[in-house]
């Protein structure tokens, strides 16, 4: 079975750069107020999305407003 390439158009990938840029720029400055790890989050969130969105909301919004009190 052969490969096949997909040629991504110059604009899909500087797309794809703003939205990582973006995502890690505003976990880290999010997870710096909060004081909750912010290189980790934001090196994790230059390398992949949406996970790390979903992941850090879910940690920072419900299990730790409930462990808050």
């Amino acid at each position: 079975m052969g490969q096949t390439h997909i040629e991504l158009p110059i604009f899909a990938w500087v797309c794809i750069a703003i939205v990582l840029f973006s995502q890690g720029i505003w976990l880290f400055c999010d997870a710096r107020k909060r004081q909750f790890h912010p290189w980790l989050w934001g090196i994790w969130g230059l390398i992949t999305v949406p996970s790390p969105l979903v992941i850090y909301l879910v940690i920072t919004r419900i299990v730790m407003k409930k462990r808050d009190g």
